[in-house]
């Protein structure tokens, strides 16, 4: 993109675009800068905590890359460096972009970090934060969803896999819904472009065992059966 810059220093890459993030810099991508800065506006448990940023102008999303299973516990953040292009910041960043360019309801890119230590790398990302978005988990806990809203997700699902977007873990975790009933994926670590088509039914499977495996473990889950065959009529109708 015309309006993305690149800082190179002593093994770490910054990829940024000035508009959202300008004069990006290493204390960007550090939780204690903006804690310092009372500049924390809330934070989420995953596989690492993700913080929410009031910076001068936006609201920014801060991930640090975190490796998940059993590998994870010995190479908690680190990952073998192939070069730039084949990081998962780089790569989060420039698909984010593209999916943009597409007009995909998907997070807007802000700023990648890549640091190199010998072999290996650590990965930061910043995107913008949804407006006023929830994730469909966490709305499903306080209430039903519309029937309508079934399909709209099942729609947005369908407009990503006809741009043949991946979605590697798409779980109802990953799935927003903002104030103004727009759906949204996020959490593209991982994720490309693919040819084919037997990997979108994969894609929708896991996507109801997310929700088969939230509702049995959860009492007052507002999930049924027929939710789902309204997702599929979106997702099929789009």
């Amino acid at each position: 993109m015309a309006d993305m810059q690149q800082t190179i220093k002593k093994g770490e890459i910054i990829g940024f675009n000035p508009v959202f993030l300008p004069h990006c810099q290493s204390q960007h991508f550090s939780p204690t800068f903006w804690q310092q800065n009372n500049s924390v506006i809330g934070s989420a448990a995953g596989r690492g905590t993700t913080h929410f940023i009031q910076s001068e102008q936006h609201k920014l999303v801060l991930r640090h890359y975190r490796r998940g299973g059993l590998i994870g516990k010995i190479l908690n953040d680190q990952y073998l460096y192939l070069g730039l292009p084949s990081t998962r910041a780089f790569q989060e960043y420039h698909l984010l972009e593209k999916m943009k360019g597409m007009g995909l309801p998907a997070p807007t890119p802000v700023a990648y970090r890549v640091v190199k230590k010998g072999l290996y790398y650590q990965g930061d990302l910043i995107t913008l934060k949804i407006p006023n978005a929830q994730d469909i988990h966490h709305v499903l806990q306080t209430r039903s969803l519309s029937e309508q809203e079934w399909r709209d997700i099942g729609n947005t699902i369908a407009l990503f896999h006809q741009q043949q977007i991946y979605h590697h873990d798409l779980n109802i975790h990953n799935i927003m819904l903002d104030d103004a009933g727009k759906v949204w994926l996020i959490d593209f670590d991982k994720c490309a472009e693919k040819d084919g088509e037997s990997w979108k039914q994969n894609n929708l499977d896991r996507l109801l065992r997310s929700l088969n495996k939230e509702s049995n473990k959860m009492a007052n889950y507002h999930f049924e059966h027929k939710n789902w065959s309204l997702l599929i009529d979106g997702y099929k109708n789009h």
